[in-house]
């Protein structure tokens, strides 16, 4: 029924067999998380923890999947495979974790990064040629931006340039853009995954071997391996994904419409909504609009207050649980594009009226 957690780091070897492994073993180990031959050490070899984690995001995302310790270090794996000076392309509206670690890397000379606008083909056309990787989240945290990854992927891949996606807020149960073209996709299960705001972990899945053994090689290096408890978690919270995140997707567009009717409301972001600018393409590509949305106010103060004022909602900076969160994101650092009244809402499993009458006690009139 539950996969073990297994705690064990170390593993007896067999007898008369050699105490330890030879340099090429070790290798075959990391190359194939361990799925191959007898285990000796649980960061090259895995357990059965994480590998039956890893075996069911596989699945689901259409790959092979690897565990990583979280979110940041799935995004991290990704980059590490890259070359020495690679060009990494990043749009406007990302993770801000995500944007300081790859200016972190530009500065420390890793890689180059570059901005392109993915709403403009001609541009991103233009870019394309001298890069290694174009990053993407769609939809895009906090703007709720979608974008088209099959027409990006044939784009990409006519240059040789890598393609990542985030599908931290989709989820696997919406869309799963290894099927649309993707190189690697990213998640961070510490979300929609884990889905109870209990464990830090991250996964990144892709469909090539060798890109598969890259990550595992990464892993073992850096030392990145999840826990056994995160692991059993993780593997729980895929159990009551659908349940949950279905649950919460149909709460946040009905929030979504009452509150772009709400006169202290100027917009809402969110894709499910006719008139947003990526209605049509969600409509295309997912098979919902998730469980994330966002809505301005007039200002700061504004929506500042609003976060002070909820009761229900908790004021919390993380998404995804079973918890509605709701934080006003251009307080962050590297958030300038975002309008200062903006407020990120990530909808739970309360009851929609629940919700919606601690909004409208915490909205100005």
């Amino acid at each position: 029924m539950n996969t073990p957690i297994v705690l064990a780091s170390n593993f007896r070897s067999e007898k008369g067999g050699r105490l330890g492994a030879q340099p090429s073993d070790e290798e075959d180990a990391i190359d194939t998380g361990g799925t191959t031959g007898p285990r000796r050490y649980a960061r090259t070899d895995g357990t059965e923890s994480w590998r039956a984690f890893e075996a069911v995001l596989g699945r689901l995302e259409g790959g092979s999947a690897v565990a990583f310790s979280s979110g940041m270090a799935a995004v991290a794996s990704v980059l590490e495979t890259l070359r020495a000076g690679a060009t990494v392309l990043l749009p406007r509206d990302v993770y801000m974790g995500t944007r300081h670690l790859l200016e972190e890397g530009q500065a420390l000379g890793r890689w180059e990064l570059r901005e392109v606008e993915l709403s403009d083909p001609d541009a991103l056309h233009q870019q394309l040629p001298d890069a290694d990787l174009l990053w993407i989240e769609t939809p895009s945290n906090p703007l709720l931006e979608v974008y088209d990854v099959a027409a990006i992927a044939e784009l990409t891949h006519q240059h040789g340039v890598l393609l990542a996606v985030d599908n931290t807020f989709a989820t696997p149960l919406l869309q799963t853009p290894l099927k649309l073209g993707a190189d690697f996709v990213v998640h961070s299960a510490t979300k929609f995954i884990g889905g109870h705001s209990d464990l830090l972990m991250g996964v990144t899945v892709t469909a090539d071997s060798q890109r598969h053994a890259a990550l595992l090689r990464r892993r073992a290096f850096a030392g990145a391996t999840p826990g056994a408890l995160e692991s059993f978690l993780a593997l729980r919270g895929i159990r009551t994904m659908a349940v949950r995140f279905n649950a919460a997707q149909t709460s946040a567009l009905e929030l979504a419409h009452r509150l772009s009717e709400h006169p202290a409301v100027r917009k809402v972001y969110y894709p499910g909504l006719p008139g947003d600018p990526g209605h049509e393409l969600a409509n295309r590509q997912m098979l919902g609009y998730g469980a994330v949305l966002s809505f301005e106010l007039k200002d700061a103060q504004t929506a500042d207050a609003v976060c002070d004022n909820v009761r229900l909602i908790a004021f919390a900076t993380s998404l995804g649980g079973v918890e509605s969160t709701i934080e006003r994101r251009a307080k962050h650092p590297g958030q300038e594009h975002v309008p200062p009244g903006l407020l990120r809402l990530s909808v739970g499993c309360e009851h929609i009226e629940d919700l919606w009458q601690d909004l409208i006690h915490a909205l100005p009139d």
